[in-house]
């Protein structure tokens, strides 16, 4: 953990260290993009891209690992290690697919905090608005006291902080009720991409206890590996752990069932209220096939 109570804290230290760092790129450009408001989380949803991008390299990598493991055993010319590396790689392969999955129950995350993204974009025009009417009757006041024109915009900024009120409720029923979503989400994969590889890195050591490692002097022979179904088995009861795993978690409660579809609660009367744009939609989830292929290698290596 980290020892600091919080990294704000460290927030200048590392703003100082990123200027140094920073290059041109349209990435860069479509940051630049972003109404103020949504700039921030624009990053985070870009940089958690990266690391869902980072985390689908490791899952390949270890099976390309898994494979090289399997062809050393192989060229050992060792019946036992050969046998028993083939295994390892097979619970090595699985550990790659958790990784695979891990990435895509992300993607879904990272979905959620797009729509608070795309509300603090919606809202940002309102501000504006709001601040550019006010500006203009500050002006007026300054130098035409009289002017009938300070009328006028001060009933369009009635109307502007009406609307702008409406925005900000549907900004701030929108985050609480996401950021809880997003990061129950995020943390349920993690448990079961934590739970999942901790079942198959157990059984990987059971593999190991099958190898015998008695040393021996020149000349004698090794007697012939004998564990070979029960290595298999091994992989067996393996496979059968994990697709019975179920998550047992701690519920995330939430009191967002009453917000309705203009993001404003239930049974709302107000004119406000009744003003509410619609919200942005909520998107599909994405397809999940490393969910349905989990078990693919341990089903294999014990047909």
């Amino acid at each position: 953990m980290n020892r600091a109570l919080s990294i704000r804290s460290r927030k200048k230290d590392d703003h100082a260290k990123e200027a140094s760092k920073h290059t041109f790129s349209i990435s860069t450009l479509r940051g630049m993009q972003q109404a103020e408001l949504s700039k921030k989380l624009y990053k985070l949803i870009k940089t958690e891209n990266h690391a869902i991008g980072a985390y689908e390299t490791a899952g390949r990598e270890r099976l390309s690992i898994a494979s090289q493991l399997s062809d050393w055993g192989e060229s050992t010319n060792d019946d036992a290690v050969s046998d028993i590396s083939d295994k390892i790689g097979v619970i090595l392969s699985e550990i790659g697919e958790q990784e695979d999955l891990f990435a895509q129950n992300l993607e879904d995350y990272r979905a959620i905090l797009k729509q608070i993204r795309n509300i603090e974009s919606s809202v940002q025009p309102s501000r504006d608005q709001k601040a550019k009417i006010s500006d203009e009757i500050q002006k007026l006041k300054y130098k035409e006291p009289s002017s009938p024109k300070i009328v006028t915009l001060e009933q369009e900024l009635v109307r502007a902080e009406a609307q702008n009120l409406v925005a900000e409720a549907q900004l701030t029923n929108i985050t609480r009720q996401k950021i809880k979503e997003a990061y129950d989400l995020h943390f349920a994969a993690t448990i079961e991409r934590a739970e999942k590889q901790i079942i198959l890195a157990r059984y990987g050591r059971r593999l190991l206890n099958l190898l015998d490692d008695t040393p021996v002097v020149p000349g004698d022979v090794r007697q012939p590996f004998e564990h070979v179904n029960e290595a298999r088995k091994v992989l067996s009861d393996a496979e059968h752990e994990l697709q019975t795993w179920e998550p047992h978690l701690e519920p995330v409660h939430s009191n967002a069932g009453g917000l309705a579809p203009n993001l404003m609660p239930t049974g709302a009367t107000s004119e406000t209220a009744s003003a509410a744009t619609e919200p942005v939609a909520t998107p599909t989830p994405t397809e999940k096939p490393a969910a349905e292929a989990q078990g693919t290698h341990l089903e294999s290596a014990t047909a």
